[in-house]
């Protein structure tokens, strides 16, 4: 195979553009990078357009992508990559559009969350603990960007996500379920909520938290117990510790 050596070659180039939120929601397309993000996209029935690897990673293709996979240079890669270090592979991709459940149980909200890793985990940790679904107001850092996406380990692959919304949208999404906002002064401690029921977590950036209008929508504030003084926990860790809360009241409701 003929390895793509210039940056100026057509397919490059339109990968490369993907870096940039506006060309990613214009096209409805994502970057995937590594050989275990496009396994599980791949195995997650995404539809891939391009493949892009080098010479060392060649036996990490699926073999049903390479139809579509091209040989780059080092230099290539390395303008491709979002990394500092890149990982070989880049691949461009459908933007996955998952099902939103009819009658969810447990939704996720993340407001005000601006940093890439921070939300990419808290998908991450969502999925394993069996949310249903994901809400995102605007504001929220782009949830398809290439951080985001290798944060989430393969999650945006199995959740489905709504980003981009106004606060009404939110509202009429989680209409009929109970809301609770994660706060540290709440006066309900988060393993004293019933999370067995129909409910809703709203969790809150790293530096602005919770806005005022999704303290609105909350009913009501719930607080993780913490010791030695220590103010907060970011999000991603506070989603992850009532999350799983949740998910252990259901499992003990379902033996």
């Amino acid at each position: 195979m003929t390895m793509i050596t210039s940056l100026a070659n057509p397919r490059v180039k339109a990968a490369r553009a993907l870096h940039r939120r506006r060309m990613r929601e214009r096209e409805g397309k994502i970057l995937l990078e590594g050989a275990r993000l496009v396994h599980d996209a791949f195995q997650a029935g995404v539809a891939f357009e391009a493949l892009f690897y080098t010479s060392d990673q060649a036996a990490h293709i699926p073999e049903a992508l390479r139809s579509c996979a091209w040989l780059v240079s080092e230099e290539v890669m390395q303008a491709l990559s979002d990394t500092v270090t890149p990982q070989g592979i880049v691949a461009v991709a459908e933007r996955p559009q998952l099902a939103w459940p009819t009658s969810a149980t447990l939704l996720l909200i993340a407001d005000n969350v601006r940093d890439p890793g921070n939300l990419g985990t808290l998908l991450r940790a969502a999925a394993g603990a069996g949310v249903e679904g994901v809400l995102l107001p605007k504001g929220t850092v782009d949830v398809w960007s290439p951080k985001v996406l290798r944060a989430g380990m393969g999650a945006h692959f199995r959740l489905p996500v709504r980003a981009g919304l106004t606060w009404e949208e939110i509202a009429q999404a989680v209409n009929g379920l109970t809301v609770y906002v994660a706060d540290a002064r709440g006066a309900v401690r988060y393993f004293d909520v019933d999370w067995t029921a129909p409910t809703v977590l709203i969790v809150g950036g790293e530096t602005e938290g919770i806005g005022e209008a999704a303290r609105a929508l909350a009913h009501t504030a719930v607080a993780i117990p913490l010791a030695r003084e220590v103010e907060s926990l970011n999000a991603a860790m506070a989603g992850t510790v009532i999350l799983f809360e949740a998910r252990r009241q259901r499992l003990m409701r379902s033996t």
